[in-house]
């Protein structure tokens, strides 16, 4: 399809450098705010895999502080949430450093979100799909429920997604995107601010 294979990456290409210029100025105040709460780097990365399974660097906005308990634990994500944080998560704006992902050509505006590594021998066939396409800062599980829908849930919201991709389709998905990041809405689980891991169908 020429829409999946040429307009879309083009679209993603243009549009991220677009909005990396324009969005700058307040990148660049995000990051000095979390780098004086959190007393380090203001950035989050970690290995993830993308289309077909490739493992790239995903770039994130650092929201919580890295305290431990006297054992060495991490604490839970509440506790180490800061204030500037909570904020940055609830308006979404963590995730505006995967522009860069998307100009790398290892991400997309639209797709399933790309998931942890460890995760990759745990799906089922089915679920292997959903590396057929690059991973998007936005898809239709995070437009659906987003942390509060079960992995089932995602997986089949990922899943529909591919099967019925389209351009009118990703732009009701960035519609409703915003909508959601207004209303801040689904972006924490019930009891945690982070979703459970996915541990596998059984």
């Amino acid at each position: 399809m020429i829409y999946k294979r040429i307009i879309k990456p083009i679209f993603d290409c243009c549009f991220a450098f677009i909005l990396l210029s324009l969005l700058m100025p307040i990148i660049l105040v995000l990051l000095f705010l979390l780098f004086l709460q959190n007393n380090v780097s203001p950035f989050f990365s970690q290995s993830r895999p993308g289309k077909h399974g490739k493992i790239f660097t995903i770039y994130k906005l650092k929201t919580m502080r890295d305290t431990r308990s006297n054992s060495g634990e991490l604490l839970p994500d509440k506790q180490r949430t800061t204030t500037i944080g909570n904020i940055v998560r609830k308006l979404s704006l963590d995730e505006l450093p995967q522009l860069w992902n998307i100009l790398q050509g290892d991400m997309s505006f639209v797709g399933p979100r790309p998931l942890l590594p460890e995760y990759l021998p745990l799906y089922s066939k089915e679920q292997e799909k959903r590396h057929d396409v690059k991973p998007g800062i936005t898809g239709w599980a995070q437009v659906n429920g987003r942390n509060t829908i079960s992995w089932k849930q995602k997986f089949d919201y990922d899943l529909w997604y591919i099967q019925h991709q389209s351009f009118i389709l990703d732009i009701k998905i960035l519609c409703m995107t915003l909508t959601e990041v207004f209303k801040t809405k689904d972006i924490n689980a019930t009891e945690q601010i982070t979703m459970e891991p996915f541990n596998g169908n059984s």
